[in-house]
């Protein structure tokens, strides 16, 4: 089908530590751009927030004036038919809808994480989900239990972000669309007071489509990828390799858990049994992933609001096991693309991975099954359409006085 060429102002506010915000961000622009729409690719990086000082930084989280008045120059310049959000957070914010909605420019909101929700952005505190500011016009727990890095400060100035934005009707009056990665997630936002009839569920996907691994290659080892963070699971799946002795595990990542996962190794005797590795180019990683008997998933927060990695190991044919939770229950099926554990349970992990190991076969089956999986909803080509979709119901809500 032909579809009419757009013009897309593609915004995007990097962190510190790259993530898969940025993996969606750079994949939807070289899709869009590889089908003919021109992109105007509008960025922010927070590397810049050490040089702006708190006091200013704390201001722009709420209402970035400056980058407001930037990007209504650049949007006079480009007349863009939409403008398509991923982070704003902090230093283009929420500010930047208005300049959009004065410029007569529909917008297209994607949640790749639950801030809306939650100041931390992960639905995770003390060891467990937490939903004590789900649908509060004051996240005012957050604060009190000093949510964002510690701080009752930090927290507050996110937390004051979302109030007054809730007071000002921003959310439910400035953005024509939303794109969210998963059901269980559309759901929730809904639940925080997002309009649901604006929500529209679009999975990201993985470009380019890596040939899978052969038929019969089983892998010769398991794969964790993923930060070295709490509510990534990260001990829970240490503590099941303790009795996992001849099940070798390859960790790709880092994080604030890092210091504590190479002690934990070195005390337990697992040097050589569980090896650690940096950061990989993406060749070195998929092959690392085609290599794998299975990819091991352990999340123990509602803080996944996709899972890049269980899709990319669909995408080579290699099954995932999940912890049934959330959005994981929701992308690895039970018994037909991996399997599921109970989160934070390591017994219960040690012995899904114990069966994994033992049944190559049936592992095998499982990853010829997710890669059909990912054949029928995370392709290039699905994507595209749905985002094509997204953009043209924003597009016409906006021309028709909505939002």
């Amino acid at each position: 089908m032909r579809v009419r060429s757009l013009r897309i102002l593609h915004a995007h506010n990097y962190y510190l530590q790259p993530g898969g915000e940025d993996t969606a961000f750079a994949a939807e622009a070289n899709l869009l751009r590889g089908r003919g729409h021109e992109v105007v690719e509008w960025v922010e990086h927070n590397d810049r927030i050490a040089a702006t000082g708190r006091l200013r930084v704390a201001a722009q989280t709420i209402w970035a004036r400056g980058a407001a008045q930037q990007l209504s120059a650049l949007l006079r310049r480009t007349r863009p038919d939409v403008a398509h959000f991923h982070n704003t957070f902090p230093l283009i914010s929420p500010a930047a809808y208005y300049a959009c909605r004065r410029a007569g420019v529909a917008v297209v909101q994607a949640l790749d994480n639950p801030r809306l929700l939650c100041p931390s952005a992960n639905l995770f505190r003390a060891g467990a989900v937490c939903q004590d500011c789900l649908g509060r016009t004051m996240p005012w727990p957050a604060i009190v239990h000093r949510c964002y890095h510690g701080s009752c400060l930090h927290t507050a100035v996110v937390a004051s972000m979302l109030t007054v934005h809730r007071w000002m009707g921003t959310w439910n009056s400035k953005v024509d669309v939303y794109l969210v990665a998963t059901d269980f997630y559309r759901d929730k936002f809904v639940e925080g007071g997002l309009p649901a009839d604006r929500i529209v569920v679009k999975p990201h996907f993985v470009d380019p489509a890596p040939e899978p691994r052969a038929a019969d290659e089983i892998g010769d080892y398991a794969l964790f990828i993923g930060r070295l963070d709490p509510e990534k699971g990260v001990l829970a799946l240490l503590s099941a390799w303790k009795t996992l002795g001849d099940v070798p595990l390859v960790v790709r990542g880092s994080g604030q858990l890092e210091p504590e996962v190479t002690q934990f190794i070195r005390e337990r005797g697992c040097d050589g049994q569980v090896e650690i590795v940096g950061r990989l180019s993406r060749e070195d990683l998929t092959a690392r992933i085609k290599k794998a008997r299975f990819l091991v998933w352990p999340s123990e927060g509602y803080y996944e609001t996709f899972g890049y990695v269980a899709v990319e190991s669909f995408s080579c044919g290699v099954p995932v096991i999940a912890s049934r939770l959330g959005v994981l229950a929701e992308v690895v099926k039970d018994g037909v693309t991996g399997l599921h554990f109970t989160a934070g349970d390591a017994h219960d992990l040690a012995g899904k991975v114990r069966w994994a190991w033992e049944h190559p076969a049936e592992m095998a089956a499982m990853g010829r099954n997710a890669r059909r999986e990912y054949e029928a909803r995370y392709t290039p080509e699905k994507n595209y359409r749905m985002l094509l979709d997204a953009y043209e119901r924003a597009i016409h809500s906006r021309h028709a006085g909505g939002a």
